[in-house]
C-alpha cells in the first residue's frame, strides 16, 4: 500500500481526502469524478484507527 501526496488533482489522481472546509481541489475532484473521502472514510480504506 502505498501512496504520493500531490499539489494538483488530475485524471490520474485516484483519491481526494478532504476537510471541513475543503477548496478547489475538492471542486476539481468533482469535476474530474476522483473518488472524495472525508478523514474517516480515509481511515477506514487503510484499514487501521488514529
Amino acid at each position: 500500500l502505498g501512496g504520493d501526496v500531490s499539489s494538483s488533482v488530475s485524471k490520474k489522481t485516484d483519491y481526494v481526502v478532504a476537510g471541513e472546509n475543503p477548496g478547489s481541489k475538492y471542486t476539481d475532484a468533482q469535476k474530474l469524478g476522483v473518488i472524495i473521502l472525508d478523514e474517516k472514510a480515509f481511515v477506514q480504506l487503510l484499514g487501521t484507527e488514529v
